[in-house]
């Protein structure tokens, strides 16, 4: 069996085709179309006409890739930055009228639930009582558990793009006043999600999305040519030294830091302190990086629970997903 995801995010459309058919999503094709919407679109903005066409024939040469590939049509999915627009049902309308593809928005609670679960499958069994944190552009997704899906999971409006357009406009480096503000605000977004965690007493931590695994590398973890299987770790005391390293430079001086691409250098800064200061608060030292997130997710229920778990999830209106309830139908 061959199936695929495609993955809507604020930057690019991403496309895995996998094979199922030894109970793991093996990859045999990837591509990606860079929108880059986060540039076109305003956290909380509507979308204009332009970035609904854009989006909807993105998704169109998607699914036709799949097609070409022999997989079954893509479990489509948007993430935080379709999920807050206030014309979501418009965007998701164009793409099923353009691309004759529907795209589902998950609540963040699914998401977290959904990455946890790749994660978990990454780590395996031996991770013990986990936590995980999953840093988009939008928001951030923290769960815990101690099997296969979480016990708890929690979606926060702190994502490394969003705090950046908030408190970092600019391109320079910014004030000190303003980093002292953001990292307030994000020890009050946490403080309740933390002491959570705290009380849950975690073994091990995780930490996947983009602006980790680049973090971790300025930390010293190992390039991406070396392998998915090397071991790489996102520390704590490596990543305050990096949030204070990254707040003394532009954008464009950080683009030239060890792992840090230019379309992600501005954001960098805020990736950092969302980062160090979640892992503070909720007394994780280092975290593994974990290069299967969201999509293998997916793919994972796809997988173990057939196909009517993805029907299930959809509300029935066209603007999205039931609530996590839906996951856990196929999981009692």
């Amino acid at each position: 069996m061959r199936i695929s995801v495609l993955d809507v995010g604020s930057r690019t459309v991403r496309l895995v085709v996998a094979d199922a058919d030894s109970g793991a999503p093996l990859p045999v094709h990837t591509a990606k179309w860079k929108l880059r919407l986060y540039e076109r679109v305003r956290p909380g903005e509507p979308f204009g006409s332009g970035a609904r066409r854009d989006l909807a024939d993105a998704v169109a040469a998607a699914a036709r890739t799949a097609e070409s590939w022999g997989a079954t049509p893509p479990l489509a999915f948007a993430t935080a930055c379709v999920r807050d627009a206030p014309n979501r049902a418009e965007i998701l309308r164009a793409v099923r009228t353009r691309a004759g593809v529907r795209l589902r928005t998950l609540p963040g609670e699914l998401e977290a639930e959904l990455t946890f679960l790749g994660a978990r499958r990454w780590l395996g069994w031996q991770a013990g009582p986990l936590v995980l944190l999953d840093l988009g552009g939008g928001s951030l997704e923290v769960a815990f558990g101690r099997g296969r899906l979480p016990d708890f999971a929690v979606s926060l409006p702190l994502g490394a793009h969003r705090l950046t357009h908030e408190h970092f406009p600019g391109d320079g480096p910014p004030p000190a006043r303003a980093v002292k503000e953001l990292r307030r605000l994000v020890r009050h977004q946490l403080r309740d999600v933390a002491a959570r965690i705290r009380w849950e007493g975690p073994r091990s931590a995780v930490a996947t999305s983009r602006t980790f695994q680049q973090l971790a590398r300025l930390t010293g973890a190992a390039p991406g040519r070396h392998g998915l299987f090397v071991p790489r770790v996102l520390d704590r005391a490596g990543l305050r030294r990096a949030r204070d390293q990254l707040a003394r430079l532009s954008a464009a001086d950080r683009a030239r830091l060890p792992g840090i691409s230019a379309p992600r250098s501005g954001q960098s800064l805020a990736g950092a302190v969302v980062g160090h200061t979640a892992m503070k608060l909720m007394g994780v030292k280092t975290a593994t990086v974990s290069p299967w997130g969201l999509r293998e997710g997916v793919l994972l229920r796809r997988i173990e629970d057939g196909e009517q778990w993805w029907d299930e999830l959809d509300s029935g209106d066209g603007e999205g997903s039931r609530s996590t309830a839906a996951l856990r139908l196929a999981s009692t």
